[in-house]
Formats: structure tokens, sequence, C-alpha cells
């Protein structure tokens, strides 16, 4: 049986200004994963106050998770990575709690104990597949800090179509210099990389794949750039068991993720849903925008595999219209 996986979770990193565009405002933002996970549950929001868009329109990509949900059929787990705001989705506990800038000293002192602990629950599982997924505002950054911590070379993608990056490195650079460490202190210390660099999400990512490889399971990241950060981390803490990251074309052509893949000794799979062809919200993501989140290059390829990919891009549109009927956003 595959099991998805949606890891949720928030980092104040996300609260400087001009890093993401998770969400329509910044009032929004933190809501952003909570209501990530409602939609991927139950195909509505419960408790979430508005459906998450960019600024200029682009859903967020739960919906296009749910929507192959829809299609396919799948089951679903969402692992509490510190949510800051409430969600009606029902949750596991780690012990994360939202991580705090990473321009702080030590933003995630949890994220050793949440490690552990996600650990634990990877190896408990009791599923064949995992397709992990992410929903974190601000999570590009946070995972240029933890390859940096581990001296890993790995390309950052954006949630807006012209990338920060000027802007990501000098928060690094800021965060690096709080934790008084230097880049590749961290190395094969994944826990302490995450801790001093990154977000609770990551650190939760990191040991429940990594405890899933361990007993067995097989496992695909369905993200780009914070999963290529999760494969560092895995490869950090010594896991050498193949795992797939399965991406968008819209991370694909931002980033060299091949190369990247290639020197993590992972599988690639890049699928494509067709958006290009699309108006309105969904011509978004072929323009650059959202790019990836909330595990949406992962429930691609489960569409691809079932057959029903064809079928994804107008299961979005279903999913938006019956979510802006139901809550008026």
């Amino acid at each position: 049986m595959t099991r998805f996986v949606l890891v949720a979770g928030t980092t104040a990193t996300a609260r400087i200004d001009g890093l993401s565009a998770a969400g329509a405002d910044e009032d929004k933002m933190p809501h952003t994963p909570s209501a990530d996970a409602e939609l991927i549950e139950y195909g509505h929001l419960v408790r979430a106050p508005a459906l998450p868009v960019s600024p200029s329109g682009c859903p967020t990509p739960a919906t296009v998770t749910r929507a192959v949900r829809e299609a396919v059929g799948f089951e679903t787990l969402v692992v509490d990575a510190g949510l800051n705001a409430p969600t009606g989705a029902p949750t596991v506990d780690v012990g994360a709690k939202p991580g705090r800038d990473v321009r702080e000293t030590d933003p995630v002192p949890t994220a050793p104990g949440a490690w552990m602990a996600a650990r634990d629950l990877g190896r408990a599982l009791p599923d064949d597949e995992l397709v992990v997924g992410e929903t974190i505002p601000g999570g590009t950054t946070t995972a240029l800090g933890v390859c940096r911590a581990l001296g890993a070379d790995v390309p950052v993608s954006s949630s807006l179509p012209s990338n920060p990056l000027d802007l990501k490195e000098s928060v690094v650079a800021e965060g690096l210099s709080a934790s008084d460490i230097d880049p590749g202190d961290a190395a094969y210390r994944p826990e302490l990389a995450v801790r001093f660099l990154g977000d609770p999400v990551l650190a939760v990512v990191g040991g429940l794949a990594a405890g899933a490889l361990e007993s067995g399971t097989d496992v695909v990241l369905g993200g780009g750039t914070q999963m290529l950060a999760a494969t560092a981390l895995l490869r950090h803490a010594g896991v050498a068991e193949p795992v797939t990251v399965a991406t968008t074309p819209y991370v694909a052509r931002d980033v060299d993720a091949e190369r990247a893949a290639a020197e993590l000794d992972c599988e690639l799979v890049v699928t494509d849903p067709g958006f290009d062809e699309r108006d309105g919200g969904l011509a978004r993501y072929a323009a650059g925008e959202a790019k990836e989140g909330a595990g949406m290059g992962g429930a691609l390829l489960l569409a691809d595999r079932a057959g029903e990919l064809g079928s994804v891009a107008d299961g979005t549109l279903e999913v938006l219209e019956r979510t802006t009927d139901r809550h008026g956003t």
C-alpha cells in the first residue's frame, strides 16, 4: 500500500519581506500549512480562514494533490511539524514546534527530538511505500541554510517567478553568524544542521524518511528544493538506501535539479501536468509561481502511474471551484 504523508509546519523566516509567495498576504501566510492539510484531507477548508493563493492568484499546490487523491485514491497522514495555526485535519504530533527566524541563535531547538520521533514513526508505519510532501512558507530559504551548514551544494528554487537568491544568501549568512558556525560545520550531523539553519519540517521529513528506508519501506520525496535538502540530510545521516525525488517541470526549469540528484545519489522524476496549456490560476505555475509544494510532484507521479495524469488539470479546477463556492474565497 502507498500512503501519502504531508509534513506541515512553520518558520518565522517566512515573515522576511520578499521571500515567499505562499499566501496572499502576511496575515494569511501562517494558515497556509493548516489549510493545505485540510484541502488534502477533506477537499475543502474546515478551520482555515481562506484558500491559500499567491498575491497574483496562483492556487496552493495542495489543490493539485487533492485532485490526484480524488482521481487515484490513496491513504493520507498529516504530521504536525510545528504548525502555528489550528487545522481541522487529524495530525500526528512528533514534538516539533514552530521554527524561529534563522537569523536568531538556535532557531529550531526541537529539531533533534523531532527527528528521532519522526524516525520512530517512519519505522512503525506498515506501508510498502511512503510519498512524503511538505508545506511550509519560507522553506526554500531554510533549505538553503541546511545545505550550507552541511556543506552540500544543492540548488535553491523559489515560490516566486523571480528567485530572490541574493536575499536568501544574505539571510543564511546572518543565520550562520548568529549560530556561530561556518559552512560545512554540521557535516554528518544533520540534526544540528536543521537546528541551527533549518526549520522543523525538514527535521521531520528527514527523520521520517530515514526510519521508513531503514525498515525497508520505499520512499518518494515529493517536492523540489526542500526534498533535495532532505535527501542531503539523509546522506549525512548515513542513510544509503535508494530514494526518489519527484518534482514538477516548473522546478526543473528553475534549477539544475538533475545535477543535484546525481550528486546525492537519488532518482529524480519530473512529471508534467500540462498546466502550460491552461488559463487562469493554473497558468501561473507555468509562469514560475509556486512551482511545487504540498507533495505536488509526488502526487503527479502517482497520477501518472495510475494513468490519470490527463485528468489532473480539470480535477484541480473542480477542487478550486468547490472550495471557492463553499468559502467564498
